[in-house]
């Protein structure tokens, strides 16, 4: 096997592992022709990401520097601003239109799915842009234990308020479904944006923050994505919400708190 064999098994391995995994967690499959269309979907984020990003650096040429060259508010700018938001609205794009407005949306899990499989799209095409051109295994490695995760678990943030969103919507609630929609948003870009943060601001103090932050994230992200995958139902069958939790479910008690709501 050569080097670039194996590069590119490194930086495509942990995204075919995710996506088998947040897959199997659905109970009610989705078809598998529409996933790859997600994922595609999320290859051509990609390119949308590049032609919003040169659109703005001719405008703000503070986006144009290099990392190092920035001042410290100036990475906090391009961090959650320059990197997050761009790469997190043009990803929803792509889960919104391809997976929220589908006719297959019916089940709570499903945003969770859509969400995941366009980010990693995205993640696929990116990591084969760092990775490959690079040659180094190092990088494959970082990306394959923390970025590519991170994106995954952006997504799970993402799907889960989308999720919210849809049911809202089913019941005729449009500002609630906007509230949600919007924070399906801004829950990855903060995220996104404070990963990016701790890593391009240099600071020894971030990078002890960034390991605690990372250990959180996966711990919370894997806690909704539980939540979501044992308490699938159709979205149209779900008739409460816990006024604890601000979740949705269907029978007598709320499946998060257990709070009996009549």
């Amino acid at each position: 096997m050569n080097n670039l064999s194996l590069l590119v098994i490194i930086a495509v391995l942990p995204i075919i592992f995710i996506c088998l995994y947040i897959y199997n967690k659905d109970k009610e499959k989705e078809p598998l022709k529409f996933l790859i269309k997600l994922f595609l979907l999320g290859i051509l984020s990609c390119f949308l990401v590049m032609l919003i990003s040169w659109k703005i650096q001719t405008v703000f040429p503070i986006f144009a520097k290099e990392v190092d060259e920035m001042s410290f508010f100036e990475v906090f700018l391009y961090s959650f601003v320059g990197v997050a938001l761009i790469e997190e609205i043009c990803k929803w794009i792509m889960v919104y239109f391809g997976g929220y407005k589908s006719k297959y949306f019916d089940q709570v899990y499903d945003s969770v799915v859509y969400a995941v499989f366009v980010s990693l799209g995205f993640a696929f095409f990116e990591n084969l842009l760092y990775v490959i051109p690079k040659g180094s295994f190092q990088i494959g490695l970082f990306r394959g234990l923390l970025a590519i995760p991170g994106h995954a678990c952006d997504a799970i943030f993402m799907g889960y308020y989308l999720s919210l969103a849809k049911i809202a919507g089913s019941k005729g609630q449009k500002k609630l479904e906007l509230k949600y929609q919007c924070l399906s948003i801004l829950m990855p870009t903060i995220l996104h944006g404070f990963y990016d943060f701790c890593l391009f601001a240099n600071f020894s103090i971030l990078i002890f923050i960034f390991f605690i932050f990372i250990i959180c994230l996966y711990k919370v992200s894997f806690s909704k994505l539980k939540e979501l995958s044992v308490n699938n139902v159709a979205v149209k069958d779900i008739k409460k919400e816990c006024d604890n939790c601000h979740i949705y479910f269907e029978g007598s008690y709320c499946p998060k708190c257990g709070k009996r709501i009549d």
